[in-house]
């Protein structure tokens, strides 16, 4: 998602949208509200938020950025907000340019081109939000991976009872993690998924968040990790695959330890981890027993 924002920030951002043209629109919060308010509005900064895009928007007259005179950025007062879901993808095109298969919108700039927004699947979101119910929005998502401080990240994860997997995840603890960088972060450390986060040390805390760093930045500088159709604004493929070390690796010697890695379910998501390096926490095998137990043991009654 990062990929995909930073590369439309410098194909768009700017340009000033003309007309709206809408196809499929069960993924939209309110088809008719985009229609209406997004003709002659300019795209004024495209940037990720969480696992959204957020394309700013401003009026016709105003300059290509939101930000004030001093640097620091102006409140957001319109957004159309993207989100891809598993197969969406959001990039410019010759207005003359036959249209893929699964394009539900177009949107029409003043440079010739459109941006369009293709889903095979239809499982993303987009909607226009502006005053209040933006900023409420937005408050629902938790701190930036790669801008969060040392202290504020310690405090989400160390002040939760919840699996540091599912804390990784969840969009208001963190904004923006996907189960790939969690998977990849959580191996370089050395922790198991279902570890509750309380029980991390200050230390071990610290080393998560500079590893979930590091890894973000690595994988955007490599387009993401294509995983089925991924491809960047620009059309590419991502790289990062090539360089993970657990996830989608089941069955397939530790790079550490050789020991065979395995996928589990931590917290009803799909994990990937080396059970050498990544030990789980105490009490967690005997919990997995009981629930398998007693899933064997249910009968259906008719």
């Amino acid at each position: 998602m990062e990929t995909v924002a930073r590369g439309l920030q410098e194909s768009v951002a700017g340009r000033r949208i003309l007309s709206v043209t809408l196809r499929k629109t069960d993924f939209m919060d309110d088809p008719a509200l985009i229609e209406r308010e997004l003709p002659g509005r300019r795209i004024a900064r495209i940037e990720r938020y969480g696992k959204f895009m957020l394309l700013q928007l401003s009026a016709a007259d105003a300059g290509p950025t939101l930000e004030t005179t001093g640097g620091s950025r102006a409140l957001v007062e319109q957004a159309l907000l993207v989100h891809l879901g598993m197969t969406g993808n959001l990039a410019p095109n010759l207005a003359a340019e036959p249209l893929e298969k699964h394009t539900h919108v177009s949107f029409l700039l003043d440079d010739g081109r459109e941006l369009r927004y293709t889903d095979a699947r239809r499982f993303g979101r987009m909607a226009y939000l502006s005053g209040e119910t933006l900023a409420i929005e937005l408050r629902r998502f938790g701190a930036d991976p790669l801008e969060v401080s040392r202290e504020e990240f310690a405090a989400r994860i160390r002040g939760s009872k919840a699996r540091v997997k599912a804390l990784l995840l969840d969009q208001s603890v963190l904004r923006g993690v996907g189960n790939i960088y969690a998977d990849e972060s959580l191996w370089r450390v050395k922790i198991h998924p279902a570890t509750p986060g309380e029980r991390l040390a200050p230390q071990k805390a610290e080393k998560l968040r500079k590893a979930l760093r590091d890894i973000l930045l690595r994988a955007i500088a490599k387009h993401g990790s294509s995983i089925a159709d991924f491809v960047d604004s620009n059309g590419r493929s991502g790289s990062y695959q090539n360089y993970h070390r657990v996830y989608g690796q089941e069955g397939r010697p530790c790079q550490r330890c050789r020991t065979a890695i395995r996928r589990i379910i931590v917290a009803g998501r799909s994990s990937h981890l080396c059970p050498s390096c990544q030990p789980a926490p105490k009490g967690f095998r005997r919990a997995r027993r009981k629930t398998k137990r007693g899933r064997r043991g249910r009968t259906s009654k008719r």
